[in-house]
């Protein structure tokens, strides 16, 4: 039996990552009773550690009325509405309000000048506003329907209310305390999940097959890459970043979320450039090793290490048959090659896959089991690299807020 409720509220937000601790600011402004959990000793530490520690918090570029174009998942038209009702302007004001000074670093990507705490600490604010009753650390034992509602065991009593918000997370970085609770807490209720994976993860490669380019590691160098065929293909320019085990940056980051095991990527090393014309050109003028002539429009360490694959490649460039020439220009402006893996949950950013969209309402986020919500990351949405995801996380928390106090009448 369950221990006797000590507690009630209008809605407890178990999560106080971005989606719950703005889901909690706004339901609590708009006159409705919130609990805020979390079994963390530190607040929103996904936050604090996103974008180089400076909080990559949304993208100017988003469009809601095409959100498929930047959003993945089995429903990708599921996240228009959320994204047409709160969009990253309403959340630059927001920003400003609090007086945060923030930049576009790159492709609409906003981030603060100073620290990720600023938008922790407005967020806090925005729950002190709305009269937000917050436990943390405080871990949650179980939650059971009761009545017209449930009630939520945790380590600091049994609470009870009308509804709860499921704003945990998905698996990715389980080293600041991400966890599976979401995805059982769906499971519990008989809500389909699609199979969770890692997304904008860096991309791994066999050993053997990697020791070529694992003297690369550290370089970096802007690409094409896409993956996929006809229909299906998705294309990024990016920047693509060489380490030890395999790919990462930008470009595999956004590729990664796209890439099934067993396809193959293809990467335009020298994005822009008419490579086979321009060795030919350089053969009739220039007795330069092959290398230092490739060396003009991509990184010396990756034409160095490129030639190194064939021995028709190791040698003056007025020396190379024109087989030879365009074979490398070919493989240059076309390199196919298939990872064996990824860098796991460890290292992705966000957790693709969740609960199934088709069980929850686009406009309140509120499940098929009456009362019960999830928001942000635990939901089959993800979002491309670059703010989207944190967009995400504040439409999907609006959206919720307001059917809250919808509910609550």
């Amino acid at each position: 039996m369950p221990d006797a409720p000590t507690t009630s509220f209008d809605a407890i937000v178990i999560g106080a990552g971005a989606a719950g601790l703005f889901c909690a600011g706004v339901a609590g402004q708009l006159g409705v009773k919130v609990l805020l959990i979390d079994h963390a000793e530190k607040v929103a530490e996904k936050i604090r550690i996103s974008g180089g520690g400076r909080c990559n918090f949304t993208n100017r570029e988003l469009d809601p009325k095409a959100p498929q174009k930047y959003f993945l998942g089995a429903n990708p038209h599921f996240c228009r509405s959320a994204l047409a009702r709160y969009t990253p302007q309403d959340f630059i004001a927001l920003v400003q309000k609090h007086g945060i000074p923030f930049h576009e670093k790159h492709k609409g990507q906003l981030f603060g000048d100073r620290s990720a705490d600023d938008f922790i600490r407005m967020l806090l604010d925005e729950c002190a506003a709305g009269g937000v009753t917050h436990w943390q650390p405080c871990s949650v034992q179980g939650i059971a329907q009761s009545g017209a509602g449930y009630q939520v065991q945790t380590s600091r009593g049994t609470v009870s209310a009308p509804a709860v918000v499921i704003a945990t997370g998905g698996l990715s970085i389980p080293k600041i305390g991400a966890t599976d609770f979401g995805h059982r807490i769906a499971r519990q209720f008989d809500l389909r999940l699609v199979q969770p994976r890692p997304a904008l993860v860096p991309l791994t490669f066999d050993g053997a097959g990697w020791a070529p380019f694992a003297q690369l590691a550290g370089l970096a160098l802007p690409v094409r890459i896409e993956t996929g065929e006809k229909k299906e293909r998705i294309a990024f320019d990016e920047d693509l970043l060489f380490t030890h085990r395999g790919l990462s940056g930008p470009a595999v980051l956004q590729i990664s979320s796209y890439w099934r095991e067993g396809t193959p990527l293809r990467i335009d090393l020298a994005p822009g450039q008419d490579l086979a014309h321009e060795l030919q050109q350089a053969k009739a003028r220039s007795r330069k090793l092959l290398a230092n002539e490739l060396a003009q429009w991509v990184p010396s360490r990756l034409a160095d290490a490129w030639v190194q694959q064939d021995a028709a490649w190791q040698r003056p460039v007025n020396e190379a048959g024109d087989k030879a020439l365009a074979q490398l220009a070919q493989r240059f402006l076309r390199w196919e090659l298939v990872p064996t893996g990824s860098e796991g949950y460890r290292k992705a950013e966000v957790t693709a896959g969740g609960v199934d969209t088709r069980e929850l309402s686009s406009q309140t986020m509120e499940s098929s089991q009456k009362g019960l919500h999830f928001i942000g990351e635990v939901v089959d949405v993800t979002g491309w690299l670059g703010g989207y995801n944190f967009q995400w996380a504040w439409a999907s928390g609006f959206a919720c807020a307001h059917g809250l106090a919808a509910a609550r009448g």
